[in-house]
């Protein structure tokens, strides 16, 4: 499988899982994902989707510190409906990786391992996501805004060939490289930007 080389240098999230744990699914359950891993289940890389991965990568290191972030110990609120605009696509990457649902994931054990009724839609936040702890209440509000961080002025024209079947060769290909060149500089170059990306800790 081969892909952009920046995928690598994005850096990794390793949670803890009991449910994992307990079922011997990985070795004292830890779970490592990487933003490869996170595109491969989501089919694509976009600014949305780098931008839901550094979303839930600010939020558990605001929340855990030096902590091993807990997976099924995240509830998620968002301000949209499930269904407007992007706000599907972010909340299937953050629960692929916090295991949050809000009624499809898992039921439990016993009572233990529960996974639904960890997300909210049309919650009263200003904020782009808030990530709260089930163990602790303590909770950080995310803001994430891509859209200074522009990409070659020729991407848009060559995406409208591409869509019409009207791109040569090479012009799809310089398409997919500026595609994915923001992308980099989203994850990469401007990941501790705020204008780009901030958290702000509530309790």
């Amino acid at each position: 499988m081969k892909y952009p080389d920046f995928y690598d240098e994005v850096e990794e999230i390793v949670m803890y899982d009991p449910l994992s744990d307990f079922l011997g699914s990985f070795e004292d359950g830890l779970i490592t994902y990487d933003y490869k891993s996170i595109v491969a289940a989501a089919g694509h890389s976009c600014p949305t989707v780098a931008g839901a991965y550094l979303m839930t990568l600010k939020a558990l290191k605001e929340l855990y510190k030096s902590e091993i972030p807990v997976r099924g110990n995240l509830k998620i609120s968002f301000r949209e409906a499930i269904d407007d605009g992007v706000a599907g696509v972010i909340a299937n990457v953050i629960s692929n990786i916090t295991g949050a649902t809000k009624i499809s994931g898992f039921k439990g054990i016993a009572g233990k391992f529960v996974r639904h009724g960890l997300m909210d839609f049309n919650a009263p936040i200003s904020s782009s996501a808030r990530f709260t702890r089930v163990d602790n209440g303590k909770s950080v509000d995310v803001f994430y805004n891509p859209s200074s961080v522009g990409g070659d002025p020729k991407m848009g024209l060559l995406m409208q060939k591409t869509i019409q079947e009207e791109a040569s060769d090479d012009e799809k290909l310089s398409f997919k490289q500026m595609w994915q060149e923001r992308v980099k500089l989203i994850l990469i170059e401007h990941s501790d930007n705020s204008e780009v990306i901030k958290t702000e800790l509530l309790s």
